[in-house]
């Protein structure tokens, strides 16, 4: 079975955008002509543990209405023919596996097994616009997921099929096309298009350190109206700020 790759950016690239945050991408990414890469639906799962901040290029998954004349291979039937196995296998140290399961909150996309596997080859995360299964012991192997749910339910026990690796998906609303940047914390998921990246890096880092700036300033008690946004009269104040965090790291 023959199942398309995807060209990975620079390791610091991904890191860079994980470093900057959701909430500030999205923003930026308004600004670039992209209004709304959100993805809605999918939520931290984490038992309680501490959200972490996950990024890396997305590998995708496709499923669709089932319809039994087409898919009738039942949970342990010829598994290589089940195509949420196939795309585990492309997983590479620090990927993102996003699924489009159609916000459907029946079948459980992957469970215990599948995430323990992904988990083992140094995957970064998984987003799946529906459930998983088997969750408390998926919990247990510490892959960051974002999910709408979970179900005791297999994936393919009531009316959907895994149909597709690595081709553009719908997922939570918005366009993911292999190979996108995905950043996901306890915001939510965004996805950033590679020929942007750099842009949106660019843009996002800028708008982080004066918020840096501003946020200390507003922690001591400094007026709303002149440090958020930053307003031109800050402005020597800032730069004369960010000169000395220059400077302290040489």
């Amino acid at each position: 079975m023959q199942i398309p790759t995807i060209q990975r950016p620079p390791k610091e690239l991904v890191k860079a955008l994980a470093d900057i945050g959701t909430a500030t991408i999205s923003g930026e990414m308004s600004k670039l002509g992209i209004r709304d890469p959100f993805i809605l639906g999918p939520v931290p799962f984490t038992g309680g543990a501490e959200i972490k901040t996950v990024a890396g290029p997305a590998l995708t998954l496709q499923f669709l209405p089932k319809r039994e004349d087409v898919y009738d291979i039942d949970e342990y039937g010829n598994p290589e023919a089940q195509m949420h196995r196939q795309v585990l296998y492309q997983v590479e140290e620090g990927d993102v596996v996003v699924v489009d399961a159609r916000g459907d909150l029946r079948s459980g996309v992957f469970g215990e097994m599948m995430v323990t596997y992904m988990a083992g080859r140094g995957g970064a995360g998984i987003v799946v616009d529906g459930c998983i299964r088997d969750s408390r012991k998926a919990l247990a192997t510490g892959l960051p997921m974002w999910v709408r749910g979970t179900t005791p339910n297999y994936h393919t026990q009531t009316s959907l099929f895994p149909h597709a690796v690595n081709i553009p998906i719908a997922c939570g609303g918005v366009l993911v096309v292999p190979g996108d940047i995905i950043v996901a914390d306890a915001d939510g998921v965004v996805t950033v298009p590679v020929k942007l990246a750099e842009q949106v890096l660019g843009v996002a880092s800028e708008h982080a350190e004066w918020e840096d700036f501003s946020r200390l300033r507003l922690s001591e008690g400094g007026d709303l109206r002149k440090y958020y946004p930053l307003h031109p009269s800050a402005r020597d104040e800032y730069e004369a700020w960010r000169a000395r965090q220059t400077d302290s790291k040489h």
